[in-house]
């Protein structure tokens, strides 16, 4: 197993699909490809989850285990999230590839602009984006740049922990869900008294989670966290949707004070197939930006607003795909494939969408 898993590692591969009565599968440049000829037993499969488990009470409850989130590491490889599930009454392990060196905005070829946004004193940063769009890759390189240039306390509340920072600049606290804390919103709540300057967590995907962000944000730390959702508009109804009714308008209101930006992100095949390249919708909350989230009659302004910006680095995703393209990093072909329309407010598909976060 461990022979394949680095094979797996050194071709690039970002998952890894060990299936019982199926080969050893990896995602490799955004395509699943089968790495053995051997299918996998469902006693391998069984044996390869207790070995990945990390604990003894964990794997004495394995014939209970229906859905498992943990991590793993290998020495001279990587460390991998690891889920363990059940399918057609056998188990199935996912193990998505964290590389041991923490990666940078720079070797991600991210916008600049993401420097200075992380640099902010306060507020709140949302990272969105479909699974598998680099979220995670991206927060990391966010959280390094202020380890390297600030003089700060982070604390990262994670689930599991993914990539490990050092105490460069800064002092990083991280906490992982069900070892260090009982929950993510318990730990987020903890944090603040834990004297933070940057606050780190996972998906805010539901209500209690979203209030609490905010919340922190409104007490004068920067809180950076995730959201799977694909662009800034659809990120902006998901978070207020969850706010109900009858509050509506405040809430609108203190999220639009308390947002410092939200960037969604897509990853798309480079042009010379040496990997993956994240094209980025950015939206930074100016005065003109705060003044189109106080109204829900102004959201779909939001899009010309982050167009027409110039100097600040708002940018929307036709604008750095035709920036990817005249740069050569991408093919004409994949930037026009990534323009799927997303949905507008009010029709069917948007409406599904407020229903899902609703409920």
């Amino acid at each position: 197993m461990e022979k394949i898993i680095k094979a797996a590692v050194e071709r690039g591969a970002s998952d890894l699909h060990i299936k019982a009565g199926d080969v050893f599968r990896a995602r490799i440049n955004g395509k699943l490809v089968a790495l053995t000829k051997q299918r996998l037993t469902p006693d391998q499969t069984k044996a390869i989850a207790l070995k990945l488990m990390s604990s003894d009470t964990d794997r004495a409850r394995i014939d209970q285990v229906r859905d498992f989130d943990c991590s793993w590491g290998m020495p001279g490889v990587g460390r991998f999230r690891v889920n363990v599930l059940r399918q057609r009454s056998s188990f199935m392990v996912v193990m998505r590839v964290i590389p041991f060196t923490v990666p940078s905005i720079e070797s991600l070829a991210l916008p600049e602009a993401l420097k200075s946004i992380a640099e902010a004193d306060r507020g709140l940063i949302v990272v969105a984006g479909v699974s598998g769009s680099g979220k995670s890759s991206t927060v990391a390189a966010m959280v390094h740049h202020i380890n390297k240039t600030q003089h700060k306390h982070i604390v990262t509340v994670e689930n599991p922990i993914e990539f490990l920072h050092r105490d460069l600049s800064c002092s990083v606290t991280q906490r992982e869900v069900g070892v260090d804390t009982d929950a993510l919103a318990v730990g987020l709540r903890a944090a603040l008294r834990q004297d933070p300057d940057v606050v780190v967590i996972g998906d805010i995907a539901d209500a209690t989670t979203i209030d609490a962000a905010i919340k922190a944000a409104e007490t004068g730390r920067l809180l950076i966290a995730t959201l799977p959702t694909p662009d800034v508009t659809t990120t902006i109804e998901r978070i207020l949707a969850t706010v109900p009714a009858e509050e509506r308008d405040i809430g609108r209101m203190r999220f639009a004070e308390g947002v410092r930006a939200i960037l969604a992100q897509r990853l798309l095949p480079r042009k010379d197939e040496s990997g993956r390249i994240a094209a980025m919708e950015i939206l930074i909350a100016t005065p003109a930006v705060r003044e189109c989230l106080k109204s829900s009659a102004r959201l779909a302004d939001l899009k010309k607003v982050m167009s027409d910006a110039k100097g600040d680095g708002m940018q929307t995703f036709e604008q750095h795909l035709n920036d990817l393209v005249s740069t050569g990093r991408l093919t004409p072909d994949s930037a026009k494939a990534a323009l799927i329309p997303s949905p507008t407010p009010g029709s069917q598909s948007g409406k599904r969408g407020k229903q899902a976060a609703s409920a």
